[in-house]
């Protein structure tokens, strides 16, 4: 007996929406975390900048709130192969935070509260790509889902947008995040399916 129909060819999207190579829709927004989830105030929390020269910039949490906020509406693509579409976040533009700072960096590392770290091109946090997102679909970003605030990168694979961001550092030379130096790939282009160094 089959235990799959012939012509089954898994879930699809509906009309109209793109899937990646190799995903599926959730209507739900599956939790994967690497360790323990942080639980940090908004009194706590702070986000800094820093250059390859050692300069720094910093917002607490009332400075963030402060700074033009934009509602990008985007498709998420998880590298464990779900994809959930139109998913509406509020937060501040990468592109706001980067406005006055002077660089010569290519590449930047993320850095989370609770140690995680992921590694991206410096060019795929501007130009409209990338955001802090504090809220999702109309309430405070929950913890589970790296509240109080995250890096939002919807074009690449969901690992790049770290969970309970702290702040970015910005580098001339590529350094491997957590998942990259266990094989991940550098980049993430769910297009591309670039899940694994190699791919």
């Amino acid at each position: 007996m089959a235990i799959i129909s012939r012509g089954f060819h898994g879930r699809r999207p509906a009309p109209g929406r793109n899937l990646p190579p190799g995903q599926y829709e959730v209507h739900d927004f599956p939790v994967l975390s690497a360790g323990p989830t942080p639980r940090v105030t908004h009194d706590e929390w702070e986000f800094t900048l820093t250059t390859e020269t050692g300069a720094r910039s910093t917002w607490d949490w009332a400075g963030l709130m402060a700074l033009p906020g934009e509602t990008p509406t985007v498709d998420l693509h998880c590298v464990t192969k779900w994809s959930k579409f139109g998913t509406r976040w509020e937060g501040v533009s990468l592109d706001t935070l980067l406005a006055d700072v002077e660089t010569a960096a290519d590449f930047a590392l993320v850095h989370s509260y609770g140690g995680y770290t992921t590694d991206l091109p410096l060019a795929d946090l501007l130009d409209g790509q990338a955001w802090i997102a504090h809220r999702y679909d109309g309430e405070e970003l929950a913890p589970e889902h790296g509240g109080p605030a995250r890096l939002l990168v919807p074009h690449l694979y969901l690992w790049k947008s770290a969970k309970w961001v702290r702040g970015i550092e910005l580098l001339l030379d590529d350094e491997p995040g957590f998942w990259e130096g266990l094989g991940y790939h550098s980049y993430g282009d769910p297009w591309r399916e670039q899940r694994y160094q190699g791919d």
